[in-house]
This record gives C-alpha cells, structure tokens and sequence, in this order.
C-alpha cells in the first residue's frame, strides 16, 4: 500500500512496517548482524545494487534498521531516510560529506553542534561561518564565495528563535548551495523543513521522535542523491544505530503525532500562565503572540512544539535554586520525552561556551528550558509555581 497519501497518524502507525514471514503488524527485532546468501551471484546482486536485500547491519542493510527508515521518510515527506547511532553523528556524517566547500551556520543552536564546528572542523581543513539572524546580511558574500552548505536550526536551542526556512532556501539555491535544517524542536508534526524549500533534515531522534529517553539515535532526510554521499560515511564511521535501537524507535513513532500535540498544548498554557508570573521576566515560546517570531512561526509550523525557556527575575543561582526546587519536573539534560525535564542551558547544552558566544546568542545564567511532556498541566503549572514563589 502507498502510504504516502494518508493521513499523519495513520502513516505514524503503518508506514515501513512489514513482515512477510508470520503477519505480524510490526516489523520484527533482527538482531541479526550478517545475513547468508544461496549464491555467489545473488549476494553481488545485493551488494552492487541490482537487488534489494538485506547484507551486514553495520551498512544498515538490516530489515528492522531499513522498517525505520522507511517510517521516518514517510513522516518527513521525503524520498528517503537515513538512521544513525546519534543525532550528533547525523550532523557530522552530512558535514563530512557536505561541507567540504564550507559550512555556514546561521543563527542559534545546540552546543555540541557549535562546538563541532568551530573546533573540530576547522582542523579537518573545513571552513566554518557562524552567522547570527542579526548578521543575515554576511550570508549573500559567504555564499558567493563558494560556500556549498547552509545550516540552521529552527526552533534554535534555547531561546527558540524562527529562521524564515523558504526565505533561507531561495538564498542559498541562488549561489547553488544546498539547505540543511535541524528539526528537533519542531517534529515532522509541527514543521515540514523539505516543503519549505529545504534540502536536507536532520534530527536527535533521542528526543520526541524517541519520546520515552530510552533510546539515542539520529537521522537524516532528504533525497538520495543527497542522502547517498551520507550513506557511506555512516558506513565507514561506524554510525549506523543497532536494531534494537530502530525496534524502539518505530515503537515511538507510531504515538508521535498524539504525543506532539498534547505537548503542543500545554506548552501553550504554561507559557501562558508563567508570562504573568512575578518571579519571571519572560518567556520564550513561538506561540506567545508578544514572541518576536510569532508570525513566522504562525505561517511555516503546525504547532509550536513542547519547549519553552524562561528567564526569571534573578541570578544564575537564583535560577539553579529554582530549578532544584521542582518536584515533579525533574533536572535533566535533554528533552522531548514523555516526562517533563528542566535544565539551566549555561549548565547542560550550553555548558563551556565562553561569554562572548553565550552573549552573542542572547543566553542568559538565569535562563531555564522547560520541556514540556505528557503530565497533566495543573500539576505541572503547580510545580512550577511553588518552585518559582
């Protein structure tokens, strides 16, 4: 059945799944590493692309590794999917193989992706930009320059500002670059990074493609002829997630959508609630109408997602204290799960960065990310009052 023109939560469900074997509705757990072959000749057909088939699970030539990428490609709309072990080793498998003639990063994003490309890539030979959303007018003379990769996360970690992805696209396919887009905060439920003119998205599927912080992979969409460079990189790298890994994660996918919007809607009502609070000068979520990225958000997302930061009115300790003082969300660096997790960005994400990049960024110490998860919103929004008072 072509799945491709149903609905999102029916595709969450059905999607790659097969098994053509015994009937089962899942695609079952092959923790097979190496797969045998009745002739010389067949197995070449498989290894040099004649035929389909499954190889060694170190290539990702694993059926229930292949299930899941089937499952995310038809979530994300695009021609195909590839897993790895990380969402970090997603993002250094496309740099590899993308960015050769230079990266340029635009606006906020994660830590460990900012530290991958001003440390680590530089000293590969790759030249890297940082380039803020206030400093969008360096971008035309970096492309031009023969820059090949644009790179953006939108929700950005944490402060969750908005790149205006269709406006980004048009500019870098004018000077022939390609677009690769972070879409963690968001899901393939509440944006669609390819339909907007995006070449590539990638993702931590640790956080609300996982949703249940118990497993840690990465992915990449895209087309093949932009996913294939990638392949062989995971191939080499030794990236490519185990099955169990895949096993759970199209587990996780089959709830995506339900989850997605629950914690779309009471995200909206804690950032609602907390934007009155005395003890808290602002809070960050696309969907507050004072947000600077409302609009754009409004136009290019579904839904605004299950994080929000706030900055209370305070220190960096007053904001530790805070957090230590939460009961039923508990402080942990990540995101995207079933439970609700707070965590200090100079303390976790951000943890290392110097003042300057922090500052540049707008991070503040007394910061606070909130996410957001499946608990009822009274008992969070109490929680977060009493910690707050």
């Amino acid at each position: 059945m072509n799945w491709n023109n149903k609905a999102l939560s029916t595709r969450c469900i059905h999607a790659g799944e097969v098994d053509d074997t015994f009937g089962s509705p899942r695609t079952p757990l092959y923790t097979t590493t190496t797969f045998k072959f009745p002739s010389t000749a067949e197995l070449l057909d498989v290894i040099e692309g004649r035929k389909p088939g499954n190889l060694y699970t170190r290539y990702g030539m694993n059926p229930t590794v292949t299930a899941a990428e089937a499952k995310l490609a038809c979530l994300e709309g695009s021609e195909t999917a590839l897993m790895f072990g990380a969402g970090m080793a997603a993002i250094s498998a496309l740099f590899l193989a993308h960015g050769r003639r230079g990266i340029a990063c635009v606006g906020n994003m994660y830590g460990g992706t900012l530290e991958l490309l001003l440390e680590q890539l530089p000293q590969l030979g790759i030249a890297t930009h940082w380039v803020l959303s206030v400093e969008r007018d360096r971008l035309p003379a970096l492309l031009q320059s023969g820059v090949g990769l644009v790179f953006c996360e939108t929700p950005a970690n944490p402060t969750l500002d908005i790149t205006d992805l269709a406006e980004l696209a048009q500019l870098a396919h004018r000077y022939g670059a390609a677009l690769a887009v972070d879409n963690t905060f968001a899901s393939p439920v509440n944006q669609q990074p390819l339909a907007l003119g995006a070449d590539l998205s990638v993702y931590s599927a640790t956080k609300s493609l996982g949703g249940h912080s118990d497993l840690t992979a990465g992915v990449v969409c895209g087309d093949k002829k932009l996913v294939e460079p990638i392949r062989h990189w995971r191939k080499n790298l030794g990236q490519t997630p185990s099955p169990e890994v895949a096993h759970l994660l199209c587990r996780s996918l089959a709830t995506l959508q339900l989850r997605i919007e629950r914690q779309n809607a009471t995200a909206q009502l804690l950032a609602r609630e907390l934007s009155h609070h005395p003890g808290v000068r602002r809070v960050l979520y696309p969907g507050q109408p004072d947000f600077p990225g409302h609009a754009l958000a409004k136009r290019q997302m579904r839904g605004f997602g299950g994080i929000l930061t706030i900055e209370i009115k305070g220190s960096g300790d007053d904001a530790a204290q805070a957090a230590d003082r939460l009961k039923l969300i508990a402080l942990a660096p990540s995101l995207g799960g079933i439970e609700s997790l707070v965590s200090q960005p100079v303390a976790t994400s951000h943890h290392g960065q110097t003042a300057g990049q922090l500052a540049r960024q707008g991070i503040t110490d007394s910061m606070l990310r909130l996410s957001i998860g499946l608990e009822d919103p009274a008992d969070l929004l109490a929680d977060m009052e009493q910690a707050l008072s």
